[in-house]
């Protein structure tokens, strides 16, 4: 019995169609693979308000104390990044009520060019979470700032502000932490670009508010109407006052994003 074989023109017609298929669903598959990903890290974002809420219960509602993107012990060379035995991090005085340090690391966190910086980042790692402990950025303004304890790029403050949730004016507008990267940090005005960015999430990234609740936000101008500020100022909003609290800001740029973010 004679079988008959597929033609060429059928096999490239099977071949076309697959691939015509392929073209249609791996963006599909790539969309829904970065959907997982951000309601992980909506998730995540969530757990840590939550975390913070039961700090401030056993603090009289203070704020912990800020610490930002820390390898060194400042003033010195030892070292400091995440996981080493003095390292300071925000993510730290948080730790006892999540006890799971995997909730600090967004799933789209690889890092930025900042991390092959030999003094401030942590060359041959790939994220900001192995680096210094916390895909999420802290917000300054919110978080209590001690002078010579309190420090940022392995520097101390030397300011003091005990911040508290009673001294928040809009606290279910406040921004607590956000994802470290945005997709318009593409806009040099947030100062990441282009040494400090990479792209993490395309759409948007997690927020927490300083009453609890999270979302993910995808614009910038969401992001810029949201209070950072005790007294309520919004990030986009322009300091009228910046030439003389010390808000530089970028060129032209002088708003409260720069002072409290």
């Amino acid at each position: 019995m004679n079988r008959k074989g597929f033609t060429l023109i059928e096999l490239l017609v099977v071949i076309a169609i697959i691939a015509i298929l392929a073209a249609i669903l791996f963006p599909v598959f790539a969309q829904a693979r970065e959907q997982a990903r951000a309601t992980v890290c909506i998730s995540n974002t969530q757990q840590i308000g939550l975390g913070v809420q039961m700090y401030l219960q056993d603090y009289d509602e203070t704020f912990p104390i800020f610490y930002a993107y820390n390898t060194q012990v400042p003033g010195t060379t030892t070292p400091a990044r995440a996981g080493d035995p003095l390292h300071q991090g925000v993510e730290l005085e948080i730790y006892p009520y999540e006890k799971n340090r995997e909730i600090f690391k967004c799933p789209d966190d690889d890092g930025s060019p900042f991390l092959a910086d030999p003094n401030m980042g942590c060359p041959g790692l790939g994220s900001y979470f192995a680096c210094y402990g916390s895909s999420y950025r802290f917000s300054h303004g919110i978080f209590t700032t001690i002078a010579n304890v309190s420090s940022e790029n392995n520097s101390y403050y030397t300011t003091t502000q005990i911040d508290t949730l009673a001294s928040l004016e809009y606290p279910s507008n406040t921004r607590l932490m956000r994802d470290e990267m945005m997709p318009w940090f593409v806009d040099p005005k947030y100062g990441y670009y282009p040494q400090y960015y990479s792209q993490w999430h395309p759409r948007g990234g997690g927020i927490v508010f300083a009453d609890g609740h999270a979302k993910f936000v995808v614009s910038a101008a969401q992001f810029d109407d949201e209070s950072v500020c005790p007294g309520g100022e919004k990030s986009g909003q322009v300091d009228p006052n910046a030439a003389t609290d010390g808000n530089s800001g970028y060129p032209g740029y002088p708003v409260y994003y720069w002072m409290c973010d």
